[in-house]
């Protein structure tokens, strides 16, 4: 099971969770906001781009220990003791993940979760082409995980669009081969 995740956080050096959301390979989402961050440490950044888009109406606003619990609770719904990829495009993506998800007792995260990046994966022209299809929501967690699936799920397409190019390239010199090696053989064909 692969998951996509974004982050958004206060600031670069005070860094600290505003929302996370998650998006699994079969569509199935999380999102959530911390009610324990202290909004005054966001930097520029945040303050224009991010905070606009919280608290939207419906929002899961829960504060870290509440959300860390809920997310821990739908992992186990989701993966249901399968392998799960966390695909991630920034460091700071995987380390809030790992912070809510580990155990709260001993610290470690669950050996089946493994973390991933995929950020010279992804072309930005994909997230592009999602804001366009679906509207521009940059610097809303759950939207830009959105987007990055959408943006992997285009590379993956364009990558096996490759592959079964080379495969059906390979397979055409295979045939030449063939007839190239009973042409030159001297058999005779048994019909």
């Amino acid at each position: 099971m692969r998951l996509f995740v974004d982050t958004e956080f206060t600031d670069l050096l005070e860094c600290e969770l505003l929302s996370i959301g998650i998006v699994s390979e079969n569509g199935q989402e999380f999102y959530a906001e911390s009610s324990d961050t202290d909004w005054t440490k966001s930097g520029d950044f945040a303050r224009a781009a991010v905070l606009p888009k919280l608290r939207a109406l419906g929002a899961n606003v829960f504060s870290e220990t509440e959300l860390s619990q809920r997310l821990r609770t739908w992992l186990t719904s989701l993966a249901q003791g399968e392998q799960i990829v966390v695909s991630v495009d920034h460091p700071t993506d995987w380390e809030f993940f790992v912070y809510l998800a580990r155990d709260p007792e001993t610290l470690e995260m669950p050996p089946h979760i493994k973390g991933q990046s995929i950020r010279g994966c992804v072309d930005p022209r994909d997230i592009e082409a999602y804001w366009s299809k679906h509207g521009r929501h940059a610097h809303h967690a759950l939207h830009d995980a959105r987007a990055i699936k959408y943006a992997f799920d285009e590379a993956c397409s364009r990558d096996a669009s490759k592959r079964l190019t080379a495969l059906a390239g390979n397979a055409s010199r295979m045939v030449d081969i063939s007839r190239l090696r009973d042409e030159t053989s001297g058999d005779a064909d048994p019909e």
